[in-house]
């Protein structure tokens, strides 16, 4: 069910890419030959008007085929590709770009809308669902590390020899863990799903600004859903689309400037398996969360395809960009061998990738 899930999600994320293509190019009366679901063998097709609608045998994504997009050192056909103003053909490459961030806008507002999981504040937590305490850091040597405490447990209860917490309130949590020191608490936990019950005993000198406090040693967060009204959602909806665009264009520049000097980590990156299990992941969590990993996935599709490699959409406008300048057409020879040498970077890149996602699975 998860390889299905995750063939599903990203044959949506390739066809809004690649749908965008196709209206853009449709739009500007360039000719397109081929939109294909899939990628051959063909296993049916259909033709209508003169581009032909096919499905293919291999269900990861799609394509569109526009004649003459991949160059020519002839006097191009009035309606292919490379016979368009630069304007429209810069269009044409960025609008499979645009159109995966807007399905990124399109699902991150339906989930605030519908309600997504965050942090509270003491102005937002009377309005949450769900809400409670989650970890958000152990000291070492602490209590709470050594009754076995982690980082995203989400503390449920807590109970003593006379009392018990429930709640989502950080501030009574500490103040519930302060008057039970030197009493064993047992701590019943949700890690990853799994219900645990461990036991800890809450000790005086841990806090540096106050040692007579007792304490667990632990860093805690109030967490809960929290539903934006519709009329707010489509800004909120712009605003998160924005941070998440950011934060992943410096992680993608961190990233690629890394393999650059041979530094980069490849544990903190997910390859096809990685994802996979991320999307398995989220739909048990629920509809919102799987929207949610799909949005910030469609943002990373988006901005890979607009790095300057050859085979992207970025690299094809650097080469309609260089064509721009120099007033010369780049010879197709040239374009096709750059392509293909983009296109072999890409798939050792996902070979290795895959390979790392393997070893954390298998660790």
């Amino acid at each position: 069910m998860t390889v299905l899930l995750f063939v599903a999600v990203l044959v949506v994320l390739i066809l809004v890419h690649e749908f965008g293509h196709f209206l853009t190019a449709k739009w500007f009366g360039m000719r397109v030959d081929e939109f294909g679901i899939g990628y051959p063998p063909r296993a049916w097709g259909i033709k209508r008007g003169e581009t032909e609608y096919t499905l293919n045998w291999l269900p990861f994504g799609g394509f569109v085929k526009i004649h003459g997009e991949d160059g020519t050192d002839g006097v191009p056909e009035p309606r292919s590709f490379s016979a368009k103003p630069k304007w429209q053909q810069a269009t044409v490459l960025v609008a499979g770009i645009a159109m995966n961030l807007v399905l990124a806008y399109v699902l991150l507002t339906v989930t605030l809308a519908l309600g997504m999981p965050r942090a509270l504040t003491p102005e937002t937590a009377a309005t949450a669902t769900d809400s409670a305490i989650i970890v958000s850091g152990i000291l070492p040597g602490s209590p709470a590390e050594t009754a076995g405490l982690m980082r995203g447990d989400i503390i449920r209860s807590m109970t003593g020899e006379e009392s018990s917490f429930t709640g989502a309130d950080p501030e009574a949590f500490s103040d519930f863990v302060a008057q039970a020191e030197g009493t064993v608490l047992s701590i019943d936990i949700d890690r990853g799903g799994e219900l645990q019950t461990l036991t800890a005993t809450p000790e005086d000198g841990i806090i540096q600004s106050d040692r007579e406090r007792g304490a667990l040693g632990v860093s805690i967060a109030a967490f809960g859903t929290i539903s934006v009204p519709l009329l707010e959602a489509p800004i909120e909806g712009a605003k998160l689309t924005w941070e998440a665009t950011k934060e992943t264009a410096i992680g993608l520049v961190s990233f690629f400037g890394g393999l650059l000097t041979l530094t980069a980590d490849l544990s903190q990156v997910s390859g096809p398996v990685g994802i996979a299990g991320a999307v398995g992941s989220a739909s048990e969590s629920g509809i919102v969360a799987l929207m949610t990993l799909t949005a910030i996935i469609s943002i990373n599709l988006a901005l890979i395809n607009l790095l300057p490699i050859p085979a992207l959409d970025g690299g094809r406008l650097l080469f309609v960009a260089i064509e721009a300048v120099t007033r010369k057409r780049i010879p197709a020879a040239f374009a096709g061998a750059m392509n293909f040498g983009g296109f072999a970077l890409l798939i050792l890149l996902m070979v290795v990738v895959t390979a790392s996602d393997l070893m954390k699975l298998f660790a």
